[in-house]
C-alpha cells in the first residue's frame, strides 16, 4: 500500500517535542519565549528550478532548505528555536525523503532547533520553512541601524555559489575539485548563527547575503539613509575565484547570491570586538569599506580609484536575473 500523507509525516517529519509547548500533531504548535525575550520570525520558500537545480543531493536539499532560514535568524542576532516545513512533492519517493530529511536533521540538531508543525501535498517541489528564534527585548540586529562613520565587514567568503552556477550553465569549466568546493558554496551554506549571537551590542546593522552584495547591502542603505564607499580589493573570495577573469570575480562577488554570509556594520572604535566576535565562534570577518553620510555606492579599487559602477544589482524574482 502507497504511503499517505500522515504515514508520510510520522515517519520522516515528526520527533517528541523538547523545547515547544507542543508539537506535530495537533492544529497549531505552541510556544513560549523566555522571560524577557522576544521572537524572530522567518520564512523562505525554496522552487525546483528557481532556487536549486533537480540533481542535488536530497541531502544537500535538505540541510539548504533550513539553512538558509537559519541564516535569517542569525541576521537578527536570535538563538534558533523552533521551525515548520511545508512541503510540496511531485510523488512520495522514498529515497529522496530520507535523504531530505537527513540533512534537515543533521543541521536542526547541529542547532538545537526541533519541527515542530507544518503542511505536505501533492504538486510541483516547494519547500518552505519557517524558524522561530528568541532572543533578548530590544537587542536584535535590524538593517537599519547604520550610521556615518561605521565600518563595513562581511563574514567568510563570498561568490563561490555563483561560480558554481556558471559551471552548471555550462559558461566555463573547473577542475573536478575546484568544482566540488564551489559547488558545496551553492548546496550547503552555512548559516552563521553563533556570529549573529556574538555580534549582539558590537553591530548596529546586519543583514544576510541571499541576493547579492549589491543588492543586499542597498536594503541597509535605503533602511538607514546613507551611503557607502566598498573597497573591491578587500572583499574576500576564494583562490578558486581568485584565479577567475576580473569581469566574473565582480559578477560573482557583487551580484553573486547564494553566498548566505552576514554582513554588517559596527563603529570603527568597536572594530576590535568584531575580530573577537568573530574569532570566538571560529568565523572569519573581513573588514571591506566604511559607511558615509548621504547616500549612494561608490566602489573603490586598492589604489582608492572609483570603478566604473556597471550594471550589478541584486536578484529579484519578479525583475529577472541579477546581472
Amino acid at each position: 500500500m502507497p504511503l499517505g500523507e500522515f504515514d508520510l509525516i510520522a515517519r520522516w517529519f515528526t520527533r517528541p517535542a523538547r523545547q515547544a509547548v507542543l508539537g506535530v500533531g495537533d492544529d497549531c504548535a505552541l510556544l513560549q519565549p523566555r522571560v524577557g525575550c522576544q521572537w524572530a520570525v522567518s520564512s523562505d520558500m525554496l522552487v525546483e528550478g528557481r532556487h536549486f537545480l533537480s540533481t542535488v543531493d536530497p541531502r544537500r536539499l535538505g540541510h539548504k532548505a533550513l539553512a538558509v532560514n537559519l541564516s535569517d535568524l542569525a541576521a537578527c542576532g536570535a538563538t534558533p528555536v523552533a521551525f515548520t516545513l511545508a512541503l510540496a512533492l511531485p510523488r512520495v519517493d522514498e529515497g529522496f525523503l530520507s535523504g531530505f530529511a537527513e540533512g534537515m536533521w543533521a543541521l536542526a540538531d547541529a542547532h538545537g532547533i526541533e519541527l515542530v508543525g507544518g503542511d505536505t501535498t501533492a504538486g510541483p517541489l516547494n519547500i518552505c520553512i519557517t524558524v522561530f528564534g528568541e532572543l533578548p527585548a530590544g537587542q536584535a540586529l535590524l538593517r537599519s541601524g547604520a550610521r556615518a562613520g561605521d565600518e563595513l565587514w562581511v563574514s567568510g567568503c563570498l561568490g563561490d555559489a555563483r561560480l558554481a552556477l556558471e559551471v552548471f550553465r555550462g559558461a566555463l569549466a573547473l577542475p573536478a575539485a575546484d568544482f566540488e568546493s564551489v559547488r558545496r558554496a551553492m548546496e550547503c551554506p552555512q548559516p552563521r548563527v553563533a556570529l549573529g549571537q556574538a555580534l549582539r551590542g558590537v553591530a548596529t546593522s546586519a543583514i544576510d547575503l541571499s541576493d547579492g552584495l549589491v543588492g543586499d547591502l542597498g536594503h541597509i542603505l535605503r533602511r538607514a539613509g546613507v551611503g557607502v564607499r566598498l573597497d573591491w580589493s578587500r572583499l574576500p573570495r576564494s583562490e578558486v575565484l581568485a584565479a577567475q577573469p576580473p569581469a566574473l570575480q565582480q559578477q560573482c562577488l557583487l551580484a553573486g547570491g547564494d553566498d548566505y554570509e552576514l554582513l554588517f556594520t559596527a563603529p570603527a572604535d568597536r572594530h576590535a570586538q568584531v575580530l573577537a566576535a568573530g574569532a570566538s565562534v571560529g568565523v572569519p570577518v573581513t573588514h571591506i569599506g566604511a559607511v558615509l553620510a548621504g547616500e549612494g555606492l561608490t566602489i573603490v579599487d586598492a589604489r582608492g580609484v572609483a570603478i566604473e559602477p556597471g550594471a550589478w544589482r541584486g536578484f529579484d524574482h519578479f525583475a529577472g536575473e541579477a546581472r
